[in-house]
């Protein structure tokens, strides 16, 4: 793991806020995983599993989500570039024993700026589509644990979460 910065990028030296200048960045093939949690009740779940929800297929369509959302991060979060994402992974992993799903999402690109928001955005906008399409049944579903786990390329090097 490489040192970080010890201020913060996004800030001139007058402290306002700009998007960060990466043109003398090399371009280099970069990885974001992240992950998050969603928890219901065991019946919400058992219909999710079962594909019996009014709305269809919802971790398909929590799935489409995601994908757009990695697509969109630069229209949603002010100060992040556009980035030409080359792939995104959108995996759901069901947690029986604690009625609850684990949305992963990997991004990767090549270029001059890392893809952790759009990971980041991803995870979120999943577990908020699978929320959408169960509310119904199930208004006091908890979306939680939303973090970065691992990154790897760029002038920082590697980063996995302990």
């Amino acid at each position: 793991m490489k040192h970080q910065p010890h201020y913060l990028t996004h800030f001139d030296s007058g402290g306002q806020a700009h998007m960060v200048d990466v043109g003398s960045k090399a371009e280099t093939h970069r990885v974001a995983i992240a992950s998050g949690k969603i928890s219901m009740l065991p019946s919400t779940l058992a219909l999710i599993i079962e594909g019996n929800s009014k709305k269809g297929d919802v971790l398909g369509i929590a799935r489409i989500a995601a994908i757009q959302a990695s697509k969109k991060t630069a229209d949603l979060i002010p100060l992040c570039h556009p980035i030409a994402l080359t792939r995104v992974a959108v995996e759901f992993e069901i947690i029986d024993a604690e009625s609850s799903i684990i949305c992963t999402v990997t991004t990767e690109t090549y270029g001059k700026t890392g893809v952790e928001m759009e990971a980041l955005s991803a995870v979120s906008v999943g577990l908020l589509t699978i929320y959408d399409m169960c509310k119904a049944v199930d208004r006091g579903m908890t979306l939680g644990n939303i973090a970065l786990m691992e990154k790897h390329g760029g002038k920082s090097g590697d980063w996995v979460s302990t």
